[in-house]
């Protein structure tokens, strides 16, 4: 199986703060408040910050820090339109013009939340990683978007995912080409960028009702799932040079997953799917 390796610096892991409850310690004061202390800041739009990672752990790699207000003990179900839609427009534009630079073969844009999530600050954050040497036909199997449509509106579909990554109630968020300005010249397949070829975002509109989406994706996942520890994830994609996004609930992790790469899917995904169409259509 050919797989994209890379190093972990664990010595620069030890020395991260944490502040997620159930880490060992999680006694460290957020950094992500300390804002007069903050170094390496490269843009600001009001409460949002995008700077260099202070820690560097992945070796051959960028790594950036998106925060995303300065309220630490919030998320995106807690945001006003207006500081979803800007916050939703500053990450896809910055992540982007990484992927236009091109200087990486594969620019990634993820959030962590919660203590299954795999990130170590509560202090609600994304991140942009620039990878100069993967390849990206390894990074995501296209058929993991496929799925049972719930929901769409502006170019934006909402499926639940018949083929999952991991497990379970995975949610996709698709930009259709309705959502880009008429005649976008798209690159087909896994490849993120062409000399001469710049990958564009799609129209605002399309951009506020996918905030929208994932927004109320959230607040149906912690509707389901209810539990003081609930986690999850976004996982933002290229794919025919269109934006696809995964919403992932966590949980600890099957092992026939991890040590076997058995994949599951619920036998009420249908349910989930119309109760899921019922979410969004009463919400958005």
């Amino acid at each position: 199986m050919n797989i994209n390796l890379l190093s972990f610096n664990v010595s620069i892991g030890k020395k991260k703060p944490r502040t997620i409850k159930g880490y060992k310690p999680a006694d460290s004061a957020c950094p992500f408040c300390a804002v007069d202390k903050l170094v390496d800041i490269i843009d600001t739009d009001g409460s949002i910050i995008l700077l260099k990672n202070k820690y560097q752990v992945i070796e051959n790699s960028y790594q950036l820090v998106l925060i995303e207000n300065d309220v630490c003990h919030s998320d995106i179900p807690d945001y006003t339109p207006e500081h979803l839609y800007k916050l939703m427009h500053f990450a896809l534009s910055h992540w982007v013009d990484m992927v236009n630079s091109g200087k990486y073969e594969v620019t990634i844009l993820f959030k962590n939340f919660g203590p299954f999530s795999g990130g170590t600050i509560t202090h609600p954050h994304m991140q942009i990683v620039g990878f100069p040497e993967l390849q990206p036909e390894l990074m995501f199997d296209p058929a993991e978007f496929a799925g049972i449509t719930a929901f769409s509106s502006d170019g934006i579909e909402v499926n639940m995912a018949t083929r999952p990554h991991v497990a379970f109630t995975e949610i996709n968020i698709i930009a259709t080409e309705a959502a880009y300005p008429a005649g976008t010249n798209f690159i087909k397949g896994y490849q993120q960028h062409q000399p001469g070829h710049k990958i564009i975002l799609p129209e605002t509109r399309s951009i506020n009702t996918m905030a929208d989406m994932i927004q109320q994706t959230i607040t149906f996942l912690q509707e389901i799932h209810p539990s003081p520890s609930f986690s999850y994830n976004l996982f933002f994609y290229l794919y025919d040079g269109r934006i696809h996004l995964k919403v992932m609930p966590r949980f600890p992790t099957s092992p026939l997953f991890i040590g076997y790469n058995i994949h599951f899917t619920s036998t009420n995904i249908q349910d989930l799917a119309t109760r899921l169409t019922t979410h969004l259509t009463t919400h958005i």
